[in-house]
């Protein structure tokens, strides 16, 4: 059976992949709170995630690779994207990726050859709607938008290797629903806290393949008071929860679909207004998938972004 499986994480209002694919991706839109909104005004950004999908998963624990005849999925990822707040409660956002995929699978091919297959194509487009009106300091807010089937569902090699999972683009349009909280601990405002969930909801569906639900939550802990001068210097870990239902329809695999996994995410963040970079290391410490999938056994994310 074959089965393109678990990616891993890192970004609500942080910019994350927002690419469809079996693998999980929308992990990527839940972690860090160093996107969420500040007050009015705009942030351009620009996102690197990479991830190297070569371990073969059944149940609870590793499986023999033979049991699947995929073999790795290798991403990078990258996306663009601007959000602006027009004042201290309403604001939007909107997010294109883009994908380098080399996919190595069994081919269909006379005599069942290793075969790889490479393509860079655009993901699914993200449009979200944000409200951050429920106290004057932005501290909680919601989202609420869709993601547009403007990815490829449909490349392909000479023998139709490539699945409907381990596509770039879902050919689905989804609901996105998130939201987020932030605060301080203690007297001296030098720790913070902060969580962020955001579920996606397939609604209409094309060629045989409906996506599973998934929901993805972080919650977080960051430390502010180390600074270079101007540079402020801000270390942080989140721990972070993910879960998929199966996929459904004739071109899907439903057998070898869906997860729940839990990752550790330790990460740095710079700031140097208007400019902030962020970058994290996600580490899964628990993983139950269906059936035989793919997973990473790390990740890889860098974010620059730029206020203004």
């Amino acid at each position: 059976m074959k089965k393109a499986g678990l990616g891993l994480w890192a970004g609500v209002l942080a910019p994350g992949a927002a690419f469809a694919c079996a693998c999980g991706c929308g992990v990527f839109e839940v972690g860090t709170s160093y996107m969420l909104p500040e007050g009015p005004g705009g942030m351009a950004f620009l996102n690197n995630d990479f991830q190297d999908q070569n371990q073969n998963w059944s149940d609870n624990s590793k499986a023999p690779a033979a049991n699947n005849t995929d073999k790795e999925i290798r991403t990078d990822f990258f996306s663009v994207g601007l959000e602006y707040m027009f004042n201290r409660s309403w604001g939007v956002e909107a997010e294109m990726p883009f994908a380098y995929r080399d996919f190595k699978t069994i081919s269909a091919a006379p005599n069942n050859p290793l075969t790889s297959v490479e393509w860079f194509s655009p993901g699914d487009l993200r449009l979200k709607a944000v409200y951050t009106g429920f106290s004057p300091d932005l501290s909680s807010g919601l989202t609420l938008g869709l993601r547009l089937p403007t990815g490829s569902f449909s490349h392909e090699n000479t023998y139709d290797d490539v699945d409907r999972d381990s596509q770039i683009g879902s050919g689905s349009t989804d609901i996105l629903l998130g939201g987020f909280h932030r605060g301080n601990i203690g007297p001296s405002m030098k720790w913070d806290w902060f969580m962020q969930a955001e579920a996606d909801l397939p609604v209409l569906t094309q060629a045989d393949y409906r996506p599973g639900f998934e929901a993805d939550a972080a919650v977080g802990l960051d430390y502010n008071a180390f600074s270079l001068g101007r540079l402020g210097i801000v270390p942080l870990a989140q721990v972070i929860v993910s879960e998929r239902t199966k996929d459904f329809g004739a071109d899907a695999n439903s057998p070898n679909s869906g997860y729940t996994r839990l990752l550790l995410s330790p990460g740095i963040e710079f700031h140097l207004h208007p400019v902030k970079i962020y970058a994290d290391v996600e580490v899964p410490v628990f993983a139950h998938v269906n059936g035989n999938q793919l997973v990473a056994p790390v990740l890889f994310k860098l974010s620059l972004s730029y206020m203004f």
